[in-house]
């Protein structure tokens, strides 16, 4: 009995005493461990917690992490960098829709009201002609000055072509759109694909303003020219002069494809370039005209109906001249002689980046960066052409040039 009493003595006591011990963890030579920020408070709070006399150094793991970051790849940079410009292009998209909606229903609920506006006031003056009232004839006047200005303000700003602008720059920013996503898909970025989309972004907010006042296209120009959206770009500058061709690369270049490529320039110059030029100088001389006369009629009109009852021809004038003052308005703006200026000018554009294009293609001086039969397909496509379609035109242009003729034929069948 006693010496149970002993040994259950000497286990309390060996219980009730506090083990002191400290575990030491070697360190691990030469071994990295990536561990996550919210991770290094844990591993502190073990250290103090459970007495450890040789801790996990924190300061190397600061080190490992840090280092795991700065020597991250330039092609997940790029790539996020890209993803931002992504998104950028996808607000503009809908900004921009959004915008030409309310610039389309500008042009027409002004169209309405200004119109009603004339007839209203060519009525009252007509009325007023054999009842010669002072309120007839005073609202006459009224509203017929009330039409000349928002004429005025109609014409500046040509709310038609402002809506034109904003679908070609939906157009545009939809196919950057889908070229950022085109790189993504098939490769990793590079620093040049993010300088590329960047400039390509902001050459389109440079050449579709979204604000009406200080930075508004010029509706009026001294001399009809084709929009430009692209970035101007100085690499045919620094670039090599152009090896001449005698044999075709594993690209599918070839010398015939360069002689190609050059008369299809030539088509295009000659035929299609020219005549959007010449239409466009046609469509805005008779735009100029259109946005003169509306509000020069109706201030006639206002001028005859404040005569009214002064003799006939003060009734006459008003009358005659507010109805042609809401015909030329409805040809102008209902008509939408404006977004057919915008349409020129932006067919022009189309075809300038095109020559460009070809024109820099050619131009290249390292014959593995010409895309050679990828390249003539996306001409054919883009002038609406099969490729033999393509090579047909071509033959026909070169047949001209010698014959001393000139080609009946335009380069684009899409417009």
């Amino acid at each position: 009995m006693a010496s149970l009493q002993a040994s259950s003595f000497l286990v309390s006591c060996s219980c009730s005493t506090r083990i002191n011990a400290a575990i030491s963890v070697p360190k691990l030579p030469g071994i990295r461990i990536s561990v996550p920020r919210n991770a290094l408070n844990v591993v502190e709070e073990l250290n103090l917690r459970d007495g450890f006399t040789s801790a996990i150094p924190i300061e190397k793991i600061n080190t490992a992490t840090n280092t795991r970051i700065d020597q991250e790849p330039a092609t997940t940079r790029a790539t996020v960098k890209l993803y931002a410009i992504l998104e950028a292009v996808a607000d503009r998209v809908e900004m921009h829709k959004n915008i030409g909606e309310q610039r389309d229903n500008w042009n027409k609920l002004l169209l309405d009201s200004i119109n009603m506006i004339i007839l209203t006031a060519a009525t009252m003056a007509g009325v007023s002609a054999g009842a010669p009232l002072l309120a007839l004839k005073l609202s006459s006047t009224l509203l017929f000055s009330a039409a000349t200005g928002m004429l005025l303000i109609m014409n500046k700003i040509q709310p038609s072509q402002l809506a034109e602008e904003q679908r070609n720059a939906t157009r545009l920013f939809q196919q950057l759109y889908r070229q950022i996503q085109t790189t993504l898909a098939l490769r990793d970025p590079t620093e040049l694909d993010v300088k590329d989309a960047m400039e390509k972004t902001l050459a389109l907010d440079k050449a579709y303003p979204l604000p009406l006042l200080g930075s508004m296209i010029e509706k009026f120009p001294e001399k009809f020219e084709p929009a430009v959206w692209w970035p101007k770009s100085n690499e045919t500058q620094g670039r090599k002069q152009p090896k001449k061709v005698t044999t075709q690369g594993k690209n599918g270049w070839s010398e015939d494809l360069e002689e190609e490529m050059r008369e299809v320039i030539e088509v295009i110059k000659k035929k299609d370039s020219e005549d959007y030029m010449r239409l466009g100088n046609l469509a805005l001389k008779v735009n100029k005209i259109l946005a003169i006369s509306g509000p020069l009629l109706t201030g006639i009109a206002a001028a005859g109906s404040a005569f009214v009852g002064h003799g006939s021809w003060a009734a006459i004038v008003a009358v005659t001249a507010g109805a042609l003052a809401s015909t030329v308005n409805t040809f102008e703006h209902g008509g939408q002689v404006g977004m057919v200026v915008e349409m020129y000018r932006n067919c022009a554009g189309f075809f300038t980046l095109l020559e460009e294009t070809i024109e820099s293609t050619i131009q290249e001086g390292d014959l593995e960066k010409r895309e050679g039969e990828m390249f003539e397909m996306n001409v054919a496509l883009k002038l609406g052409r099969s490729l033999s379609q393509l090579r047909d035109l071509a033959r026909k242009s070169s047949s001209s040039h010698a014959d001393g003729t000139s080609i009946d034929e335009f380069a684009s069948k899409l417009f």
